[in-house]
């Protein structure tokens, strides 16, 4: 018995031939996974499959903009990084948010700065054994740092905003 979509000459004998109008895919095709939905048609849009663009985060409101502003302040007793964080997540959804923790950021990017040198000068007068008194500098700019912390938390908590002095604006 033979089938009739086949013809007798050819050479993958047994297999259909393909309906009219039917072009191969090219060599290295790989066809989309299982449930995959292509963009309609004029979207101009090329997603990746199985990816989804992330939606839109919500503004923060009053009371938790305020609350983050104040962990950001706050947050600057533990060094940069806790600004940091505070910073890039909730810059663009709260206002206070995004003023206070580039503050504090660029704060403790001032006072990291400050004691690195100061322990570098330290070490390299050590030779002439009055470096350790720039390790005791450092640490008194490292508790200045705390200190100021706390006190732009307390002010931001209230409802305020703080400024530092003598403080590099290095994020604008």
């Amino acid at each position: 018995m033979t089938d009739p979509n086949t013809t007798p000459n050819d050479p993958a004998a047994g297999q259909p031939t393909p309906p009219p109008g039917y072009q191969a895919p090219p060599p290295g095709y790989q066809a989309p996974p299982p449930g995959y939905q292509a963009p309609p048609p004029g979207s101009g849009y090329q997603q990746q499959p199985g990816y989804q663009q992330a939606a839109p985060q919500a503004p923060l409101s009053p009371a938790d903009d305020k609350q983050w502003a104040f962990l950001a302040q706050l947050g600057g007793i533990l060094g940069f990084l806790p600004p940091l964080i505070i910073w890039l997540i909730f810059k663009d959804r709260g206002p206070l948010t995004n003023q206070e923790g580039k503050e504090s950021l660029n704060f403790q990017i001032s006072v990291a700065i400050a004691v690195v040198a100061l322990y570098i000068l330290g070490t390299i007068l050590s030779v002439v054994l009055i470096g350790f008194l720039f390790y005791f500098l450092a640490w008194a700019v490292q508790i200045v740092g705390v200190v100021f912390a706390i006190i732009a938390g307390v002010k931001v908590n209230a409802g305020g905003t703080y400024r530092y002095p003598f403080t590099f604006r290095f994020i604008k």
